[in-house]
């Protein structure tokens, strides 16, 4: 009964008629109720390692300024995470950034498969159903739009200088505008590719844009300035219309295959 009442994510309705798709897979941080708090503090769920901060927040704005659909996951990416491939060692953590996840360790066989089809498959399956949807509304190629967010610092490193980094694969189409707008800002710092690669094989973008031919974008955005609702708005008016803009551009939704940095799709 718990795990019926608990859904793993959630469909903001939008106009599909307008060809976008926002997609956020570390927006929740919610545990199904059997799973307790994974055997962890609850000053751990306020931390980057269960959900991407702010996020969420700037989802929903974007969505309802731009009034487009989006999908976002509820569970905690310390569950499982849904950004990886089903093959990927770092699918279920045991340890992230110092925090042994008690949990996790030991993982029989029987309750990964569990986690993959409770919680990770279903949200896996609205992402693709809601780009579905969208392409059969326009009858072209939808552009899809990824938003995470990264620290400040990691790991005791160095502070990292950008405010916003778009990570991107091979296919460019929404990348070199988007980069080339947000560096239009003198007051941005811009990451191409940082704070983190793009390609990664199996992550949401590939299974659903990559593989598909469809051009997309995925948007890291700094947590601090996203924490609160103000910034998040801030942020959100400040996308906007650069989505927009390339949202209209005609190669947005063409399909076209160029393939991955990981290997063959």
């Amino acid at each position: 009964m718990r795990d019926a009442l608990f859904a793993p994510f959630e469909f903001l309705d939008g106009n599909r008629a307008k060809g976008m798709v926002l997609v956020a897979d570390h927006a929740g941080r919610e545990l199904p109720a059997e799973y307790g708090d994974l055997g962890l503090p609850a000053s751990e769920f306020e931390r980057h390692i269960a959900y991407d901060i702010g996020i969420e927040a700037l989802t929903r704005a974007l969505a309802a300024q731009m009034s487009v659909p989006a999908v976002m996951a509820r569970f905690s990416r310390l569950l499982i995470d849904p950004n990886r491939g089903e093959d990927d060692p770092t699918l279920i953590r045991q340890l992230y950034d110092g925090t042994v996840i008690p949990a996790n360790y030991p993982l029989s066989g029987e309750e990964r498969q569990r986690r993959l089809e409770r919680y990770y498959r279903p949200y896996d399956d609205a992402v693709g159903s809601a780009i579905a949807s969208v392409a059969a509304e326009t009858g072209e190629a939808p552009l899809v739009v990824s938003l995470h967010s990264f620290t400040p610092a990691l790991q005791g490193r160095a502070p990292r200088p950008w405010h916003v980094g778009i990570l991107w694969d091979k296919d460019e189409r929404a990348v070199n505008p988007l980069l080339e707008m947000l560096r239009n800002d003198p007051q941005l710092v811009v990451g191409d590719n940082e704070p983190y690669d793009g390609a990664l094989r199996g992550d949401t973008m590939f299974r659903h844009a990559i593989v598909n031919g469809y051009a997309h974008v995925l948007i890291e955005v700094r947590q601090d300035l996203i924490t609160d609702p103000q910034g998040a708005a801030s942020w959100a008016s400040r996308l906007a219309p650069m989505l927009e803009a390339i949202n209209a551009m005609p190669d947005m939704h063409v399909v076209r295959q160029y393939g991955s940095r990981t290997g063959p799709v």
